[in-house]
């Protein structure tokens, strides 16, 4: 049976690339293309036979290479995850982020809605985030329906994303679906994330810094578990709607900290040096992020994987890939972002 095709946008990158991985098992043909940033990496493609993705290095916001890619390789899904994602360094320079995560969203939808008049059948899966929700109070969750009130540059060019792909549902009736998940952990994450990050400061014993009083609360998935919701999305979502991603593991980010260092301890059985050291918070830092996943939960979806268990098979992949840690640029993560106001 013929392999169907999918694009992947930003494959390269963290969540991308497990995603490729989950859709190669599946048996779809991968287009991946990636601009190849600082947080892509071509080794997060190891051990993935040649014949069954294709690489594309280019940029969303090429019209002319998304065109070509439509035509040539007639893709049935399109899940898009090109953006940039790290709120500090959309504090230091915002511009970038409204130019990947929003002009180029633009780009793609144009290429959409051109491509949709010779394939019926293609859906675009937009991958958003549960940060332009804002600030959410304790015992409440977000729906699908609450407003969007974004705090930083990244959760604003995010949430513009998302209300243009809305515009273009409704308009132009494209077959657009929007997921927002939580924050995501796992295997092959760029160290400036706060878990990869103090899982390499556990290993190497340094200081584990933590924004503010780490009272900051965020809910936490395992990549896989991500992966898994956004293929059943994907097959079995309904065109025009939104879906939360989440898994409710809500925890601050001291808790996240002790369980990595009792992780550390305990299942790696290696000595810890390491210790908690508070610094400068972030500007506009939201204090907590919950969602309400019930409508995913309809379409059979759930996790698989609990906090304790994801923390430690991530820790134990960084412990096992020191090659992949030492060919990602140190100057990239180690030096402190987001404190220009």
């Amino acid at each position: 049976m013929k392999r169907k095709t999918v694009l992947v946008t930003g494959g390269l990158g963290f969540i991308g690339s497990n995603l490729v991985l989950h859709l190669i098992k599946l048996n779809y043909f991968v287009i991946i293309l990636d601009k190849k940033t600082y947080s892509s990496n071509l080794m997060n493609l190891k051990n993935i036979k040649r014949n069954q993705f294709k690489l594309i290095i280019s940029d969303i916001n090429n019209k002319l290479e998304i065109s070509k890619i439509f035509k040539k390789y007639n893709p049935i899904g399109i899940f898009n995850l090109a953006a940039e994602t790290h709120v500090d360094r959309s504090i230091d320079n915002p511009e970038i982020f409204v130019k990947s995560n929003v002009n180029g969203v633009l780009v793609l939808l144009e290429q959409l809605k051109k491509y949709k008049k010779r394939n019926h059948n293609i859906k675009l899966l937009h991958i958003s985030t549960d940060e332009v929700y804002g600030d959410i109070p304790k015992r409440k969750t977000s729906l699908e329906t609450d407003p969007y009130r974004p705090s930083s540059p990244y959760a604003a060019s995010k949430a513009s994303a998302d209300h243009l792909i809305r515009s273009y549902y409704r308009t132009f009736k494209l077959p657009i679906i929007i997921t927002n998940c939580c924050n995501n952990y796992g295997p092959k994450q760029f160290p400036e994330k706060l878990i990869p990050k103090l899982i390499l400061n556990l290993i190497q014993n340094k200081k584990l810094p933590i924004y503010g009083k780490g009272i900051n609360e965020r809910e936490w998935i395992h990549v896989d578990d991500h992966c898994k919701a956004l293929i059943k999305i994907f097959k079995k979502g309904k065109i025009g709607e939104s879906y939360n991603i989440g898994s409710g593991d809500i925890v601050s980010n001291n808790i996240i900290s002790k369980k990595l260092i009792e992780l550390f301890k305990t299942k790696i059985n290696k000595d810890c040096k390491s210790r908690i050291v508070f610094v400068k918070d972030r500007p506009g830092h939201d204090l907590r992020y919950a969602l309400n996943s019930n409508k995913i939960k309809k379409l059979g979806w759930k996790k698989k994987l609990n906090l304790n268990k994801g923390l430690f098979l991530t820790m134990k992949w960084y412990l096992e890939n020191t090659q992949w840690i030492q060919k990602i640029n140190k100057k990239k993560y180690s030096n402190r972002l987001g404190l220009k106001l």
